[in-house]
């Protein structure tokens, strides 16, 4: 994006002098100095010196989603088109994956939000060419992903022109746009990857282990890209192989992976020349998750930051504290009878190991567990 330089003149020609301390004191706080936007020591209206618009680090003011407005009318072109309907809630649920807010609203420092036309003028005749008029900045915003999206460029797949245009009332039009949601996101099981690496020709990726059983974001991965991602003509929409260009680094075509996966990690966990079986806890770590542990999140034992955090076997690495006081045993499926409810569970469970099978020979000579329970089963038919 070439140079802003109107950015400092809307600043110093629509604001007052106390408007512009607080514009000081706001960036203090988000902790710019000058050289963020300035590349000069001494910027003025003339010359602010501007660096490439930082649009991801300037924008402060955000909304949740639902706060925002359903609708926006767009009718800067009404003697030539009918106005525009622009779904906004919906295009804002969706817009942490292509930057947020800040994709559109790249200059709003100090709210409130500004109406494009604030920045952007309707003359296309200028002073300033480096800035996009108002028609360029709406279809600079819409045209690439709808054009990805639909393969269509021309104007009618926004706007109608006024010989066809049929005007409907305000409320009719809200109410056509009132309660919509972006639909639920179809998320693949499994994505297979055909490359040209020696080290296995396939890879599998399941997707669905990634954001469910791992809990990564989508954003994670997905950040940074556009409707056509998932909209798109040729979006893939079957379980044949996804060939992918390797002519790209190491790092650019893993980027992604590297953020969990180490650099030097073992290719072949992912690379096979066949298609490769989904996550399992008992091949990879050696221990298989019983039925108190299978439905678990990964971050309940491995903490949310990525890469996730190694751990042992040992039930007291988790479940410290538990006692016969605050542990309800029935859980488990068997409910300790009387004599037994009142012991300490290192008891039983040898130095609170709670992996194997519990003994009874603190207590019993020729008692031993499961042959005789200290208690009765409980939850099952």
């Amino acid at each position: 994006m070439k140079k802003f330089n109107y950015l400092l003149t809307v600043l110093f020609l629509v604001t007052s002098v106390s408007a512009q301390q607080n514009i000081g004191k706001k960036h203090l706080q988000l902790n710019i100095n000058c050289k963020t936007c300035h590349t000069c020591d001494v910027p003025t209206k003339n010359e602010p010196c501007l660096v490439t618009c930082p649009r991801e680090r300037i924008a402060t003011v955000y909304q949740k989603p639902e706060e925002t407005p359903e609708l926006i009318v767009i009718n800067e072109l009404v003697k030539r088109y009918s106005p525009v309907y622009f779904s906004h809630r919906i295009h804002a649920q969706m817009s942490a994956m292509g930057g947020g807010c800040e994709g559109c609203h790249h200059h709003n420092t100090t709210g409130p939000i500004l109406k494009c036309n604030s920045c952007h003028e309707p003359n296309r005749k200028r002073e300033n060419i480096s800035l996009p008029d108002l028609k360029g900045a709406y279809h600079r915003q819409c045209m690439d992903c709808h054009r990805e999206w639909s393969g269509e460029t021309g104007c009618n797949s926004c706007h109608v022109p006024l010989k066809d245009y049929k005007p409907e009332k305000k409320e009719v039009i809200q109410k056509r746009y009132a309660g919509k949601e972006h639909p639920v996101i179809l998320e693949p099981t499994k994505l297979v990857y055909e490359t040209n690496s020696a080290k296995g020709k396939l890879v599998t990726f399941y997707h669905d282990d990634h954001s469910k059983k791992f809990g990564i974001s989508c954003i994670s991965c997905h950040k940074q890209e556009s409707c056509s991602k998932c909209h798109g003509v040729n979006r893939v929409t079957d379980n044949k192989p996804i060939k992918v260009d390797t002519k790209n680094t190491f790092e650019e075509q893993h980027r992604n992976c590297i953020s969990c996966h180490s650099k030097n990690e073992d290719c072949s966990k992912c690379h096979s020349d066949k298609v490769l079986a989904p996550f399992d806890h008992y091949k990879s770590t050696g221990w298989a998750l019983n039925k108190y542990h299978i439905n678990l999140s990964c971050a309940k034992c491995h903490g949310s930051k990525l890469p996730y955090k190694k751990v042992d076997n040992q039930c007291i690495s988790c479940h410290q504290g538990w006692n016969n006081e605050n542990f309800k045993h029935s859980v488990t499926g068997l409910q300790l009878d009387e004599m037994h409810s009142e012991l300490s569970c290192e008891d039983c469970h040898l130095e609170n190991n709670f992996a194997i099978k519990p003994s009874c020979t603190n207590c019993h000579d020729d008692y031993s567990y499961p042959k005789q329970k200290p208690g009765k089963v409980v939850g099952k038919k």
